[in-house]
C-alpha cells in the first residue's frame, strides 16, 4: 500500500444515463493519467436508470494498479483503500437531476484537487492531454481554466473556444464570419482565450471558489462561459491548448428526441448571459441577429442538398422568442428531477 497523498488533480465526472460512455471516459483517464501526479476520480451520477452508477461500484473503488482488496464505493461514501498505482474513485450518485452548471460546482466543491478537470461522460483524453494542461496551468499563475482541442467521433478538431458572446460577435455570425472572428480555437501553441468548452476543462480550484464556481441558473449550456466571463471580471483568464486532444461525442446529439428542448435550453441561455452581462437591449439585438444568421441558412438549405431547413426555421424562432417552448431544464423538473 502507499501512504495517503493529498491529490494534486481531481477528476471531475458528470455522467446522466451514459453508461457506456462513462466506462469509455474513465478507461482513458486510466490510461492517460500521467505518472507521478496524485490524483482521484470524482464521479456524480446525475439520477441516472441506465446502471450507470452500478458499473462504477462495480470497478472497486479505484482504477488500475496492482490486485489487490478494494473497497466498494456506495453513496457518497469514501472510495476504498486504492492499491500502488491506482486512482481512487468516489461515486456521488444524485436522488434528482440537476444541471451541468450544479453538477460540476457540486464536484468542484468536493474535490480535493488544485487542479479540477472537468469532464462530460463522452469525453474520452488522449495521450499526453493532461499533462500538457497541467503544464499550461503550472505555467501561468492567472490562468484560471485550460481547455485541450476537442475532436469529434471520427477524430476531426471541431471549435472549441470562442470570444464572448456580444453584440458584436452576433453580427460577425449575422454576416457569416463567425469562423473567422468569434472561433478562438487555432494554432498550434498555447494561446489566451475568452472561453472553452467544459466538456474537457482543467480548472483552477482556487479561482473557481474566489468567484463562486458555476451559477446553477445555467442549467445547461453557457455556464462555462459565464463562470469564464466571472473569471476574466476577478482577473483570471482562459487557455487554449492545442497541444492537449480529447474526444467529445456529444451523445445528445443523437438523440433525436431531446432534439427541441436542447434547441430551446440552448437560446434561453444565451439571452440569460447576454441580460446577466450586457443587459436587455444588447439581448435583444443578439436575438434579432442571431435569428436573422439561421433564418437565411434556413432559406439556402430549401436549395442545397442534405441541409437541415426545418432546423434552421426552428433554430430562428427559438432565436427570436427564447423564452417559448419546452426546455431540457423544464422538462427534467416537470418529471420531478427525475
Amino acid at each position: 500500500m502507499v501512504a495517503d497523498l493529498a491529490p494534486t488533480l481531481s477528476y471531475c465526472v458528470v455522467n446522466t444515463n451514459g453508461r457506456e460512455y462513462l466506462l469509455a471516459c474513465l478507461t482513458a483517464i486510466e490510461r492517460t493519467h500521467p505518472t507521478g501526479v496524485a490524483a482521484e476520480v470524482l464521479v456524480l451520477d446525475n439520477a441516472s436508470d441506465d446502471g450507470s452508477a452500478d458499473a462504477v461500484t462495480a470497478l472497486g473503488g479505484a482504477l488500475g494498479g496492482k490486485d489487490g482488496d478494494r473497497g466498494a464505493v456506495a453513496g457518497e461514501s469514501d472510495a476504498g483503500t486504492p492499491t500502488e498505482g491506482s486512482l481512487p474513485i468516489r461515486l456521488i450518485e444524485l436522488p434528482r437531476r440537476t444541471g451541468k452548471a450544479e453538477n460540476d460546482s457540486t464536484l468542484m466543491r468536493e474535490a480535493g484537487g488544485r487542479y479540477c478537470l472537468l469532464l462530460n461522460e463522452d469525453s474520452e483524453l488522449r495521450l499526453g492531454a493532461v499533462a500538457a494542461l497541467f503544464g499550461a496551468l503550472d505555467a501561468d499563475p492567472r490562468a484560471a481554466a485550460a481547455g485541450p482541442q476537442l475532436l469529434d467521433s471520427s477524430g476531426q478538431p471541431v471549435p472549441c473556444a470562442w470570444r464572448f458572446p456580444g453584440v458584436g460577435t452576433a453580427l460577425a455570425g449575422a454576416l457569416f464570419l463567425h469562423r473567422w472572428l468569434t472561433v478562438e480555437s487555432k494554432g498550434t501553441r498555447t494561446r489566451q482565450v475568452d472561453w472553452a468548452q467544459s466538456s474537457a476543462l482543467l480548472v483552477r480550484r482556487e479561482a473557481a471558489a474566489e468567484v463562486g464556481y458555476m451559477d446553477p441558473e445555467f442549467f445547461v449550456y453557457y455556464d462555462e462561459c459565464d463562470f469564464a466571463k466571472r473569471l476574466a471580471e476577478a482577473g483570471w483568464h482562459s487557455l487554449y491548448v492545442p497541444a492537449a486532444e480529447a474526444f467529445h461525442h456529444d451523445q445528445l446529439s443523437t438523440d433525436l428526441t431531446k432534439g427541441l428542448p436542447r434547441i430551446v435550453e440552448f437560446h434561453r441561455n444565451r439571452d440569460l448571459y447576454m441580460r446577466k452581462h450586457h443587459g436587455p437591449a444588447a439581448a435583444l439585438a443578439v436575438r434579432v441577429l442571431t435569428a436573422w444568421a439561421y433564418a437565411v441558412r434556413a432559406v439556402a438549405a430549401t436549395v442545397l442538398p442534405d441541409q437541415p431547413a426545418r432546423a434552421y426555421w426552428v433554430h430562428a424562432g427559438q432565436a427570436l422568442f427564447p423564452i417559448r417552448g419546452t426546455s431540457i431544464r423544464d422538462r427534467v423538473e416537470g418529471e420531478g428531477g427525475a
